[in-house]
């Protein structure tokens, strides 16, 4: 029997991983974060020094690499060689170096066959930036949730705990990550030509996950 996919793809700050986890439970089903994947990718590099930009090196660590989820309560935590490294993947360094090492597209294949192998057994929502058009093309429905840039700012910032935070600075590399992800030549950030995009600028959590359901419901 093919499992359920909803892919919900988006910029930063837009909603996604809150979106993502609701409606996963209303649903019943997974719920996977692939931008945590690339994150943890990112983290082990700036932990291990690698030298990314050099393809040859690049592949060897990636054939080396061993990161994976585990679920803890309601809770999904990322595991990297038997560790969990949740707690240390979402601060702004390691955020931009995941935007820039995710255009390789080594990392990008590293990653596919650990998303899809998730796909093949359990019905999944899964949120990432190229989730509908590239990993799962074929997905049951495809959502690409989108907000202001300054809405976005405003969202990312009161989510961070550093008492020394800039909100200036947060939509700036906000800006960065934006420009880095939707130009570059692998994969970039769009939505696919079949996903329903959603403007959460003004939508509270609790509608944009009823409207979600509503159009999921007539799939």
């Amino acid at each position: 029997m093919r499992t359920r996919i909803i892919t919900i793809d988006g910029p930063a700050g837009a909603g996604k991983s809150t979106v993502s986890k609701l409606l996963s439970k209303e649903l019943n089903c997974v719920y996977v974060d692939t931008g945590a994947l690339y994150r943890g990718v990112a983290f082990e590099i700036k932990r291990q020094d690698i030298d990314w930009k050099n393809d040859a090196v690049l592949e060897n660590f990636l054939r080396d690499i061993d990161l994976n989820f585990v679920m803890e309560k309601d809770s999904l935590i990322l595991m990297s060689s038997g560790q969990d490294i949740t707690n240390f993947i979402r601060i702004p360094e390691i955020s931009m170096l995941a935007s820039s090492s995710s255009a390789k597209p080594r990392v990008r294949a590293a990653l596919l066959d650990i998303q899809r192998n998730i796909a093949k057994t359990k019905d999944a929502v899964f949120e990432g930036r190229d989730m509908g058009t590239i990993v799962f093309p074929d997905a049951t429905v495809k959502f690409f949730l989108f907000a202001d840039l300054g809405v976005r700012a405003k969202r990312r910032f009161d989510e961070m705990p550093d008492e020394s935070k800039d909100i200036n600075r947060v939509q700036k590399e906000m800006e960065l990550r934006d420009g880095n992800d939707s130009q570059r030549k692998s994969a970039p950030l769009k939505p696919a030509a079949d996903a329903i995009q959603i403007d959460s600028s003004f939508m509270t959590i609790e509608q944009v996950i009823d409207k979600m359901l509503k159009i999921i419901e007539k799939a």
